[in-house]
């Protein structure tokens, strides 16, 4: 997709069915089994991953005696021992934040444009790589969840769901019905507790201006037992402001206007962005997930083949 004829402000399902061909340039590790002669003793980077059997052969040197398979080798009379392969096969789980912080931009498009080219592209990704495909779509109001599942079919339901939520206008969010729960971040970690099996790679695709007391506890929890992978859609501007000029930014009431120029707003303006960056930075370290950042300026394909290494893994 080329940067003129890129939506800034929203996208639909076909652009996302189109991001198939930015994936393909990108690589997880495939869902192909590796044969194994016998149990090794070190712990396996891949968490939660098995030993499936696949067939009995004779016995060789140097096969280990734990391996051998005594009713068969009792019934032919010499020695046999079982072969394994190692599941590759993995759930692959996409946490799609299209909150209302996300309809924003300075530049480029919006954060919630490049959330859905990112959730887009790992979803085609991952099943090019034969992994099962799943997600979590929420936007403050609603909250969606798809089951993992390796077909195409449940791609484009996933990807439906998040163009149709995407388009939710931030007016409409803001119009959140009395009595009912905000379904944010939390929520959905909530959620991925429920729907994530052991062993999951879990992509978080936020701009985590809104993290709470309990984020980095949820988001511990997943880690513990799965990959997860941060990834944080910023906006130059959410960083630092222009030196100077009046510039308007839309609030729930209208729009707010601020002068840039103002030495006491910046000062204000810096400690606040200081302050989060360090209670973020916090958040990721307790739960043991490593972040990556995505500006809102970035070609979401450019950037996750700068950040996926050659295993598929974040960092």
């Amino acid at each position: 997709m080329t940067v003129s004829d890129e939506p800034a402000t929203h996208i639909s399902l076909p652009g996302l069915i189109r991001l198939q061909a930015d994936a393909r340039a990108l690589k997880l590790p495939a869902a192909r089994p590796v044969r194994s002669r016998q149990a090794g003793l070190q712990r396996s980077p891949r968490r939660g991953r098995g030993m499936a059997f696949a067939e009995v052969r004779q016995y060789q040197p140097g096969d280990d005696i734990r391996s051998i398979d005594w009713r068969v080798t009792a019934r032919r009379q010499s020695p046999h021992t079982k072969l394994y392969e190692e599941e590759r096969e993995r759930p692959v789980l996409l946490l799609c934040d299209l909150g209302p912080s996300l309809f924003f931009a300075s530049t480029g498009a919006y954060k919630q444009v490049r959330c859905a080219q990112l959730a887009g592209i790992l979803a085609w990704l991952a099943l090019g790589s034969g992994d099962q495909v799943g997600g979590i779509v929420f936007n403050g109001r609603t909250l969606s969840v798809q089951r993992p599942a390796r077909r195409k079919k449940s791609v484009l339901r996933l990807l439906d769901t998040v163009a149709q939520q995407q388009r939710v206008s931030r007016n409409d969010q803001n119009r959140q019905p009395a009595g009912e729960p905000d379904r944010n971040l939390d929520t959905a970690l909530q959620e991925a507790r429920r729907v994530a099996h052991t062993g999951s790679r879990i992509f978080v695709l936020s701009d985590f201006l809104n993290i709470t007391a309990d984020t980095s506890r949820l988001l511990g929890a997943l880690a513990r037992h799965n990959s997860v992978s941060a990834l944080r859609i910023i906006d130059p501007l959410e960083l630092k402001l222009p030196e100077s000029g009046r510039f308007a930014i839309a609030g729930e009431d209208g729009p707010v206007w601020f002068d840039s120029s103002n030495p006491r707003f910046q000062q204000a303006y810096a400690e606040k962005v200081r302050k989060h960056t360090e209670a973020l930075g916090e958040c990721f370290r307790m739960a043991g997930v490593q972040p990556a950042s995505v500006m809102t300026s970035d070609q979401p394909a450019l950037i996750l083949q700068t950040l996926l290494g050659p295993r598929g893994h974040i960092g």
